[in-house]
């Protein structure tokens, strides 16, 4: 019966790698998973759709918080962020990467519009960073640990998301944990992510590097330069977006925060009440895909749950591993990292990593924090490097807006070199500690 989630989840991994889009590749392993324990396809299927609703006040905070960031971007303030960033830093190669790594921080936790802000900030910045021989690599790596590191330590905005997401799924496996514990639980992994950015930052891609790719027909029309100065509205924006951090943190939802912002926005007429319709659709198609992932993703767990396959990979675990929790901790991360770097979602694959790492880290005798930890850095391993994560296309989007960076080799592969490595070692060492 174990083998009925190795084999499941390497179905997963096989279908995700074979570019099977996410959402059909967690339906065909939960229906392999269903035809192993001798289930029929709509008996498969009625478990997993029981099993989604876990999951459904996070995937209505995506859609919210995509909305919220449509609203935000519809202002134009992000172009105010890059006449600054061209005025001040314009010769300082280090500088700029280390401003765009701040930038796209407040993106997961202050301003939470996730990747929207890219596709605005970047592309006009390409032409400086050919001028000043910046190393794109560089680039990718910052934008990639803004995505991530901020959401992984800090409860707040999609962090709070997150955290929720890992409390939800230890909760749905019997093991209770508070915000605050999952927090301290992931700070040492996110202090692995930061020197990552650092090796990056001043060693790896420290020297200039100049691009010769000829043949390349530019992607964009360079835009025209305009005068943007700050106005009212963006005054406005900054007031709602205040009104969404507070409501969010006082109340600890999401949704409401999100909701806040948005009708801070419309009441102060920074968004016509006319965009209201095209706001919310933008906000579904960009953010709407990853909370469905969630959804299905849920299911899955639960039906691994049902079948009684967990509980046998649990008793198999502990008579391969025992209770060695340095072995175990290792082997659950190294799991962790091909199961979401198939699937390409940290937070879709929460579910599925709480259903087995809570039982088998109750057997192997780990604390609280110690599984919550293990939980939290398995689902952000494999993110930062993987082909199908929002957190390495969002990037590759801006840079290779000129087609002079490969999304494999000038995203992934520096992506995951300088963060997944920091995340095994200090999630490890994190998981053994606590």
């Amino acid at each position: 019966m174990e083998w009925i989630v190795v084999i499941s989840v390497m179905s997963l991994l096989i279908f995700s790698l074979l570019r099977i889009h996410v959402f059909i590749a967690l339906l065909l392993s939960s229906f392999i998973a269903g035809l192993l324990a001798n289930l029929s396809v709509a008996e498969t299927l009625e478990i997993v759709v029981g099993g989604m609703g876990e999951q459904s006040n996070t995937a209505l905070s995506y859609i919210t918080l995509g909305a919220f960031a449509v609203a935000i971007s519809y202002t134009g303030i992000t172009s105010i962020l890059v006449r600054h960033l061209v005025h001040h830093l314009s010769n300082k190669r280090i500088w700029i990467v280390l401003a765009i790594a701040a930038i796209a921080s407040l993106s997961q936790n202050v301003i939470p519009v996730h990747i929207a802000f890219i596709p605005l900030l970047i592309p006009p910045l390409l032409k400086l960073f050919d001028q000043m021989e910046l190393d794109r690599r560089a680039v990718a790596t910052a934008l990639t640990f803004g995505l991530k590191a901020p959401y992984v330590m800090i409860p707040a905005g999609y962090g709070l998301m997150f955290h929720q997401t890992i409390q939800s799924g230890m909760a749905n496996n019997g093991l209770d944990a508070s915000i605050g514990e999952i927090a301290m639980s992931l700070l040492l992994p996110g202090t692995g992510m930061i020197v990552g950015l650092l090796i990056a930052v001043f060693i790896t891609y420290r020297k200039p590097r100049t691009l010769h790719h000829k043949g390349y027909a530019p992607m964009f029309s360079e835009p025209q330069e305009e005068a943007v100065k700050f106005n009212i509205k963006h005054a406005l924006t900054l007031v709602a977006i205040v009104v969404a951090l507070t409501v969010q943190l006082v109340t600890e939802e999401l949704i409401l925060g999100a909701l806040a912002g948005l009708f801070t926005m419309f009441i102060l007429l920074v968004v016509p009440f006319r965009e209201g319709e095209r706001v919310m659709t933008e906000g579904i198609k960009m953010m709407g895909t990853i909370a469905f992932v969630m959804l299905i993703s849920a299911g899955f767990g639960e039906l691994l749950q049902e079948i009684g396959a967990i509980e046998a990979l649990v008793v198999s675990t502990e008579e391969i591993l025992g209770t060695n929790q340095v072995l175990v901790a290792f082997v659950l991360l190294i799991v962790g990292l091909l199961i979401t770097l198939g699937i390409g979602s940290s937070f879709a694959t929460v579910p599925i990593l709480a259903a087995l790492y809570v039982p088998i880290g109750l057997a192997a005798g780990f604390s609280t924090m110690a599984i919550a930890t293990l939980i939290g850095t398995s689902a952000a391993l494999g993110d930062a490097g993987s082909p199908a994560s929002d957190s390495t296309l969002g990037p590759t989007s801006g840079l290779n807006a000129d087609g002079k960076h490969n999304h494999v080799w000038d995203t992934c592969v520096p992506t995951f070199i300088h963060f997944n490595i920091p995340l095994i070692l200090f999630g490890w060492l994190a998981a053994i500690i606590l």
